[in-house]
């Protein structure tokens, strides 16, 4: 025991995870027990500033910044409100059409903001009340929004992509491409599970408007729906990187703002610009900080020492496979994305090379349990900015969201177990 005390691998856990149970803000943990585990164990403390900046000085780091700021401009100037009006033209009475609507549009905006809980802010503002008024339990249209938003760090571009890209080596533009289908699987699953309930309940929309409506409602929401066109299909075509696709979106969602709705005001521009520092800001210091604990594992070997547990346990892919799931899923309900894709994925590096595992595909699985994890309590960030906007508390809305969780873990679970789903795509395209 006094040995075990002395280790400074023991501390780098303890330091970090005691308080983090006592919420303490994630980054807080991840910096405060890696720099008192250098400072007392004398590890090079002159590592920590070049450590600090360097995890955040990387090119494909850049489009996170970029990706906020064209989420926040296409939110502002009415984007999203238009797209959502056509949806609700379209789909009209049809049972659950609302609940199925939400999922798509969650699944489209997802393909302009790679965030979950901006995207939770972007659509909940207008679907939440939306679906209340229709006669849709206020939770439930809650829990769908949330959950839905989770769509967003799936389906690209995505901030989670682009992170796991940076730390593993791996094409940034693969992992968007490889995305995509994984991200309409989850989305199926989900829109049958929201049908399903809506059946049962009841719940159906407004009748759909005159055919001159939804033209109107197409023509309104055309420059929205061509964003992802705009986005994805430059990378996929080669033309351009992840990172100045971000920098496209910005310039597009600023010239439909401008010159097309002719709704960005000064002012508007003001809030902009201070919602995508203080956005950015956040993902910047949970980077930093996680690198930090990240090198910091490496250096006192509890890296290595995990790893080869885990490798220990089993030599068979199939028994450790499901225990990674399980154990990314439970990390998903007290860490964001990014950390756990800071903390874990150095662990986890020596076993998919170990059982040979796609780590495109390895990626994608990941981010598909982290989505789940950003609306699973006791974090559940998607759930939180969603109780916010509607006034209900996190119990209120938990309950509901259990059936869209179980859908989700059945999408995970063929993603898992096929890997073709996630690798089809970009082997089409001729990306690997």
């Amino acid at each position: 025991m006094e040995s075990l005390l002395r280790e400074p691998a023991f501390w780098t856990i303890v330091l970090f995870i005691v308080p983090l149970l006592l919420r303490v803000p994630i980054a807080v943990a991840l910096g405060s027990a890696a720099i008192f585990v250098v400072w007392n164990w004398d590890l090079g403390y002159q590592m920590l500033s070049y450590s600090f900046f360097s995890g955040i000085a990387k090119f494909p780091l850049l489009a996170i910044p970029f990706f906020i700021l064209a989420g926040v401009i296409m939110e502002k100037v009415g984007i999203a409100e238009r797209i959502i009006a056509l949806i609700k033209q379209l789909v009209g009475d049809m049972t659950g059409g609302l609940a199925v609507a939400t999922v798509i549009v969650a699944a489209f905006w997802g393909a302009v903001s790679g965030s979950g809980p901006a995207t939770v802010a972007a659509l909940g503002l207008i679907l939440i009340p939306g679906m209340a008024e229709a006669g849709y339990d206020k939770a439930f249209a809650t829990a769908v929004v949330s959950v839905a938003a989770g769509l967003a760090i799936i389906i690209p571009p995505s901030i989670s992509f682009i992170v796991y890209g940076d730390i593993m080596q791996q094409s940034v533009g693969t992992l968007f491409a490889a995305g995509v289908v994984p991200g309409i699987v989850v989305a199926g699953f989900l829109c049958v599970a929201v049908w399903i309930i809506s059946k049962k309940r009841g719940y159906r929309g407004a009748p759909r408007g005159s055919a001159s409506e939804v033209l109107h409602a197409l023509k309104e929401a055309f420059w929205g729906l061509f964003t992802p066109v705009i986005i994805l299909g430059g990378i996929y075509g080669g033309i351009f990187t992840p990172t100045e696709a971000a920098a496209v979106a910005v310039f597009y969602g600023l010239f439909v703002g401008v010159f097309i709705y002719r709704s960005l005001t000064l002012r508007m521009l003001y809030d902009i610009l201070r919602e995508t520092v203080a956005g950015t800001s956040v993902v910047m210091i949970v980077v930093t900080c996680a690198g930090l604990y990240s090198w910091l594992g490496a250096t006192v070997g509890l890296i290595d020492k995990i790893a080869a547990l885990l490798l220990g346990i089993s030599e068979n892919p199939l028994a450790i496979l499901p225990m990674i799931n399980i154990i990314l899923l439970f990390a998903g309900m007290l860490l964001d994305a990014i950390s756990i894709a800071y903390v874990f994925l150095p662990i986890l590096a020596p076993v998919i090379v170990t059982f040979g595992w796609d780590p495109i595909w390895f990626g994608v699985m990941m981010t598909i349990n982290m989505a789940i994890g950003q609306v699973t309590p006791p974090v559940a960030v998607n759930l939180y900015v969603g109780a916010r906007i509607s006034g209900l508390t996190m119990e209120q809305i938990s309950r509901p969201a259990v059936p869209l969780l179980v859908a989700s873990i059945l999408a995970l679970a063929v993603v898992t177990v096929f890997p073709g789903v996630a690798l089809f795509l970009p082997r089409l395209l001729g990306m690997m």
